[in-house]
């Protein structure tokens, strides 16, 4: 990736994914993969948008 290309996550709505830090939260599911602002629904903390390039988010099965 070179300076002047933008971030692009590699999730898409659909996807169930964990987060690192946050294991408590459960499997949540991307809502919306936008540049690098991912939104996912987790059942244990709801909405929250996340920032992919700050947090790598696991991808589930």
């Amino acid at each position: 990736m070179t300076a002047s290309s933008p971030f692009c996550s590699f999730l898409v709505p659909g996807q169930y994914v964990s987060h690192p830090d946050h294991p408590e939260w459960g499997r949540g599911q991307v809502q919306s993969a936008t540049g690098r602002r991912v939104v996912v629904m987790f059942p244990h903390a709801g909405k929250v948008a996340i920032d992919a390039m700050v947090v790598q988010l696991t991808v589930l099965d």
